[in-house]
């Protein structure tokens, strides 16, 4: 499991920048799995299933952590495959907490 995935989310409050810079490329270094920072706002990832109830299961287990946490990614699920879109709403950006919630569903 990585450092990141070890980590809890932090509620953000707002009146914070999104990160940029250095700040979210290292953050995206360490995070690794496939994910992708699109156009420096928002993390995107997809999974591939055999089917639509293991596409399902694993969108609960991502529900099931999102709630623990605190921090709700978007989730799209269709027959055979996720993909999930994490970005901090309060900012319309990237902060830290979406690193640690991706590390925690690589982790699932």
């Amino acid at each position: 499991m990585s450092e990141l995935a070890q980590r809890h989310c932090i509620p953000c409050r707002g009146g914070v920048p999104p990160l940029a810079g250095e700040e979210l490329a290292g953050l995206a270094r360490r995070l690794g799995g496939d994910w992708r920072v699109v156009n420096g706002h928002h993390l995107e990832k997809e999974w591939k299933f055999p089917d639509f109830k293991a596409a399902l299961a694993f969108t609960n287990r991502v529900g099931a952590l999102a709630e623990e946490e605190g921090h709700h990614p978007d989730i799209q699920l269709s027959w055979g495959r996720v993909g999930i879109t994490l970005y901090t709403h309060k900012i319309d950006g990237l902060t830290e907490s979406d690193f640690i919630l991706a590390a925690k569903i690589d982790a699932l």
